[in-house]
């Protein structure tokens, strides 16, 4: 069994204001992601993968974008899901935002 103690295991820090930190099995990886580098004025550049994603928005409030679909306005407890393969991003509305997400099967590239 893995465990990740939130107090023990530092962030990784992604870029400025940006920091995470990633539990995973072989198969399913969950990522804590923290921004504290909002608002935005503009939504980063959206992108895709092969992995499909799930998202909790658990502090802040995002705008969502996901390819063909209305621009989705997100506060805490409120989910996305983004299938294999669609052009996706957010856009931060709060100061911070914590998001936490799901991919399976592992992001190889978050390691």
């Amino acid at each position: 069994m893995a465990v990740l103690k939130f107090d023990e295991v530092p962030f990784e820090r992604v870029k400025e204001g940006v920091r995470r930190k990633i539990i995973h099995t072989d198969k399913l990886m969950n990522v804590l992601i923290d921004f504290s580098n909002g608002p935005w004025s503009e939504p980063e550049p959206p992108h895709s993968h092969p992995h499909e994603q799930t998202s909790f928005v658990a502090q802040g409030e995002i705008i969502f974008y996901c390819e063909g679909e209305p621009e989705q306005h997100l506060k805490p407890g409120d989910m996305f899901a983004v299938p294999s393969g669609k052009a996706h991003t957010i856009r931060l509305l709060t100061k911070e935002a914590r998001l936490i997400d799901s991919f399976t099967p592992v992001r190889e590239d978050f390691l």
